[in-house]
């Protein structure tokens, strides 16, 4: 690989990088939204079917980065970007915590109260976020390059989905264990919402393979790479 096409890949590198960041800080700073999603009108547990918080929205598209960073740039990328994902988080936090500790002026349009409403919780949330995005990350990798491994390279879509489906059932249940936990939600919804979010992310990761595929045949036409090649940036 030429030097041109390397200083390429770790633009495009830092590019999604920078994508995977915000997706994970912006989930934890509107998860406090629900919104109703019903394509069929069922009820589990007492909630509707796809009863959901919209901070889920954005949630999945990190592991969409992190599958196609491990495919192409390899495993040890994929967990740097999670780990700076980490440092983000932990930014953001302090950020909220300290602007939520200044005091408002009388005429703020957003005071004291209104503030705490919308962000008074997201310090917990990036907690419990943080804790559940640091192991389900790790297990998506993980779960990744083994599958990776065992087909040499081949069948994506059983490593994306495979990988995607058992870590997203991990961060799901554990995030909505401890909001319950920290009395955020009501104990009540803990089934229904488990229930719906990893439906909905097991229907968004079954939607997101085909990008994977396009994104993967780009990087390998663009930077002719053979399957199971890996762009070493170093």
């Amino acid at each position: 690989m030429t030097l041109k096409d390397k200083l390429l890949a770790q633009r495009i590198y830092l590019l999604l990088g920078g994508l995977f960041i915000t997706s994970l800080v912006v989930s934890n700073l509107i998860f406090q939204k629900f919104f109703y999603w019903y394509p069929f009108d069922v009820e589990i547990f007492g909630s509707k079917l796809f009863e959901i918080s919209v901070g889920i929205l954005p949630y999945p598209i990190t592991f969409l980065i992190t599958d196609l960073i491990s495919e192409i740039y390899g495993k040890k990328r994929a967990n740097d970007i999670v780990v700076v994902g980490i440092f983000a988080s932990l930014f953001s936090l302090l950020i909220i915590y300290i602007a939520d500790i200044v005091p408002a002026t009388p005429w703020a349009p957003v005071d004291n109260e209104m503030f705490k409403t919308v962000f008074g919780n997201s310090t917990i949330a990036v907690f419990a976020s943080m804790l559940t995005y640091l192991f389900a990350q790790f297990v998506d990798i993980q779960i990744y390059h083994f599958w990776k491994r065992l087909t040499k390279g081949k069948h994506l879509w059983l490593r994306n989905n495979f990988s995607t489906w058992f870590s997203q059932f991990v961060d799901t249940f554990t995030i909505i264990f401890l909001l319950c936990s920290f009395g955020i939600i009501d104990w009540a919804n803990f089934k229904g919402l488990l229930v719906s979010g990893f439906l909905f992310k097991v229907f968004v990761a079954i939607l997101d393979t085909p990008f994977l595929y396009l994104g993967v045949h780009i990087f390998r036409k663009r930077f002719k790479l053979q399957v199971n090649e890996e762009i070493d940036l170093l």
